[in-house]
């Protein structure tokens, strides 16, 4: 029986044997087709920075408008005499468009009119003045006669009271007439207080450019009818100077800590390729706006627009530089992110004292590290078949590049970026696992 035991353990066994070592050639078998994929740790300069999209705008512009109702009869001519219209150059002063002012001159016609009319009653109402004084002053005396004598049977009582009625009635008269003259003074004030109103109106059929400038916009035709009181009323949109412009940016609240007055900006506009153009940051408004939860801020980036290239309303791709570094090493953010399998590492690597080594990084604690300057991180070199950890502080990133820095990194090291199939003679890496940072790379086998 105990024979019989032993056989069945030993048959156990043997098939354990056989299927550990099944596994391991399995194993074996798929790992030789792998192989490290490497890239040469470079050095070179690296900026860090937070981009944006945003639009060309004039740092000033001003939308003139019509005051009155009327027809457009006729456009200013600009600087070259030539019509008013869109890109025309205009000064301050100088007439954009012309409403029909036929009304217009009517009613100051009529309210010049009524003015003679004020001017000729406050004439007539002094002159009513001194007669109504002279009346009062016979009236005044016939009155004091009929004092002295009183009712008797020289002056009959009727008599008596017509003096006084006389008296009274004079010193109402004047009284009267000088109200008349300060009527008609008034008269005369309201008459030119409409006259001035209305010549007024009629200079506003007439409209200026208020500064030099350049029309961005021309919103009517001629015959087009202009009401004041609608937006219909907008003729001509100006700029200031088209040599000094904006880019007004869209940025995420969460990067509106990172820029600050004076920070350089560069950016890039669909209208001329690649070519990058220069600015600075002139103020982070204050008038958040808030879409799907998402809270933005306008970033005022001024640029000096001398040449005339850039025209109003562009979009604009910007990249606000938060951080720069010269000559330091480079490696792939991949380099940072990749960590081997424990049946990756070379003999002794697991022991080592760095936490790196122990584990692999999450993606969100790379980020977190390439985020802050001079955390720590760790790549790996290739050590025979397997790889060993080399750690170094992390410093500053561009999203593709991070800073490197320690004893132990060296330019020209290969750092492992990934893995990738053992590719024919000759060939080169595809997709993912072709590095587009790091050109020069070097394919190392795992098998033994």
């Amino acid at each position: 029986m105990r024979r019989v035991f032993g056989i069945a353990a030993l048959v156990v066994a043997g098939l354990v044997l056989i299927g550990a070592a099944g596994a391991w050639w399995l194993w074996f078998r798929h790992d030789k087709g792998l192989m490290f994929h490497a890239v040469a740790v470079k050095r070179g300069d690296l900026s860090a920075v937070i981009s944006g999209t945003g639009t060309v705008e004039p740092e000033s512009v001003v939308d003139v408008g019509a005051q009155v109702t009327g027809i457009i009869k006729s456009f200013g001519r600009d600087v070259n005499d030539k019509s008013v219209d869109y890109g025309s150059v205009v000064k301050a002063g100088g007439v954009v468009a012309l409403i029909d002012d036929t009304l217009y001159v009517a009613a100051v016609d009529i309210d010049k009119a009524a003015l003679q009319q004020a001017i000729a009653t406050l004439a007539n109402a002094k002159a009513n003045v001194p007669q109504m004084k002279a009346k009062l002053v016979d009236a005044e005396a016939d009155w004091k006669r009929a004092l002295t004598v009183g009712p008797s049977q020289a002056l009959a009582a009727t008599t008596y009271d017509q003096y006084k009625a006389t008296y009274e009635t004079a010193k109402s008269n004047l009284a009267i007439a000088v109200a008349a003259v300060d009527q008609a003074v008034a008269g005369v004030a309201q008459a030119k207080g409409t006259l001035k109103k209305d010549e007024e109106t009629l200079a506003y059929c007439t409209v200026i450019s208020p500064i030099n400038g350049v029309v961005i916009d021309r919103r009517v035709n001629l015959g087009q009818t202009i009401v004041s009181s609608t937006a219909a009323s907008s003729l001509f949109l100006i700029a200031k100077d088209l040599k000094r412009i904006q880019v007004w940016a869209s940025v995420n609240e969460a990067d509106t800590g990172k820029i600050h007055p004076g920070q350089p900006v560069n950016f890039t506009v669909d209208a001329f390729g690649d070519q990058v153009f220069e600015g600075v940051v002139n103020k982070i408004r204050l008038n958040a706006t808030m879409s799907q939860n998402v809270v933005t801020y306008t970033v005022e980036v001024n640029h000096d627009n001398s040449d005339g290239k850039l025209l109003p309303y562009l979009t604009t791709n910007l990249q606000f530089e938060t951080g720069h570094r010269q000559n330091v090493l480079l490696v792939p953010n991949a380099a940072l992110r990749w960590s081997p399998r424990p049946g990756q590492i070379a003999h002794g690597s697991r022991s080592d004292s760095h936490p790196a080594a122990e584990r692999p990084a999450s993606k969100h604690e790379v980020v977190a590290e390439s985020v802050s300057p001079q955390s720590h991180g760790t790549v790996w070199v290739h050590e025979g078949a397997l790889v060993s950890p080399v750690h170094v502080n992390v410093g500053l990133t561009d999203g593709m590049l991070t800073e490197v820095s320690g004893n132990a990194i060296t330019e020209g090291m290969q750092v492992v970026i990934g893995e990738t199939k053992r590719q024919p003679a000759g060939s080169e890496p595809q997709g993912e696992d072709k590095n587009p940072f790091m050109p020069q790379t070097n394919m190392f086998h795992r098998g033994h």
